[in-house]
């Protein structure tokens, strides 16, 4: 392929990857600016919330990688025809989310090589966040493997590294989930509940996100969308109907164990996350935009067309971000040592992202974004094969 036919000629083409630069330029501002100023000058976070926006974001990218995974491999290895076609798309969006989110886990650590060399010389092998690293790696080797595989029509290949994969995903994203539901000292978070609930969550946001690249696939190149992928839309709404309700019931037995009985530490971060700081986004991004509206759309016939579809993929993968980050946030706002803290309110701590942290975000979306939108002028994503 020339170079040539990679530049983006079409004005909505040319808009599109302009404004991917604008969101790319804003994340490299903040890149600089924490080389500059270090960490501590320009990031938000604390002694008492060291978790931020980068962490959420960071479990956002992964929890779609997982998702993109487990949804295309239907087609590739466990032999499901319709999904066939989204194979090498899903894995290589995948592929993308997954190094995108490693990218934002780099810019929260103030030494992210030195934490990958001892990683490797000196292992904590009871450490969650020690296998979470492993267990990534190996999953992204999967997915580099299983993209190759697909592309080269490597059959048999394709099919065992994308095995190995379905397995890797599931296994490195409960222990993600772990990395939370072990931490004791943190109630909201402890328990067996959530590497559960991460793989839950994961397929509704895979399930959207798939949508959403085969929607705009077709209207960026002007064409109309064949019937195999019309009926695949209309297969992906009753999945996306299935994983909403699933979510949806899992987030309402987050709830009430938390104000059941007042559970100390438990009870204050639940009212936090929906009556507090936190309620417009429980209640608004998380609850509506993200499970409601769209669960909704898809389980009616007359609104699961095509363009609904893609709508309710597009409001649960805004509904999925604001998730991970109440996630991450509320689970921090209850002090420890509230005597100790000063600005705290009867021990609920404060946290809103500094702009730095909000340019960051915003360059890690438009960098995956732009990674994507090019590569599906440079490779042939379309077809898939059943073994």
């Amino acid at each position: 392929m020339s170079f040539a036919t990679v530049i983006p000629k079409r004005p909505g083409e040319m808009m599109w990857f302009g404004l991917l630069c604008l969101g790319m330029m804003a994340g490299a501002v903040g890149v600089v600016q924490v080389l500059v100023h270090g960490h501590d000058h320009v990031y938000n976070v604390s002694r008492e919330i060291p978790w931020g926006i980068l962490i959420s974001t960071y479990v956002f990218f992964v929890v779609s990688s997982t998702g993109l995974c487990l949804v295309s491999s239907l087609g590739d290895v466990w032999g499901f025809e319709k999904f066939a076609i989204i194979g090498r798309r899903g894995h290589l969006l995948a592929l993308l989310t997954l190094c995108t989110g490693f990218g934002t886990m780099a810019m929260e650590l103030n030494h992210p090589i030195r934490m990958g060399l001892y990683a490797v010389i000196s292992p904590n092998f009871t450490s969650a966040i020690w296998w979470m690293g492993a267990l990534y790696g190996f999953y992204m080797v999967c997915l580099i493997f299983e993209f190759t595989s697909l592309m080269r029509g490597w059959t048999r290949l394709a099919f065992w590294s994308g095995l190995a994969g379905f397995f890797a995903a599931i296994t490195a994203h409960s222990n993600l989930g772990a990395v939370f539901g072990l931490l004791e000292a943190r109630h909201f978070w402890y328990g067996s509940y959530m590497p559960i609930y991460f793989i839950v969550s994961a397929l509704a946001s895979g399930a959207a996100l798939t949508v959403l690249i085969v929607y705009f696939n077709h209207k960026a190149r002007g064409i109309e969308m064949p019937p195999v992928y019309q009926e695949f839309m209309y297969t992906m709404g009753k999945l996306q109907a299935l994983f909403l309700g699933i979510l949806l019931f899992f987030v309402v037995w987050k709830i009430i164990p938390g104000l059941y009985g007042q559970p100390p530490e438990k009870y204050e971060t639940t009212m936090a996350w929906i009556t507090g700081p936190l309620a417009f986004n429980f209640w608004f991004f998380e609850l509506g935009l993200g499970i409601l509206i769209p669960l909704i759309i898809v389980a009616n016939r007359r609104t699961r067309t095509v363009f609904g579809v893609m709508i309710a993929g597009l409001l649960s993968t805004i509904g999925i971000f604001f998730m991970r980050y109440d996630l991450v946030i509320a689970g921090q706002m209850v002090s420890m040592r509230p005597e100790a803290v000063e600005g705290a309110s009867h021990g609920l701590l404060h946290y809103f992202p500094s702009l730095t942290e909000i340019g960051i975000v915003i360059g890690s979306i438009c960098l995956c974004l732009f990674l994507y939108s090019l590569a599906e002028r440079v490779f042939d994503l379309e077809g898939g094969h059943r073994h």
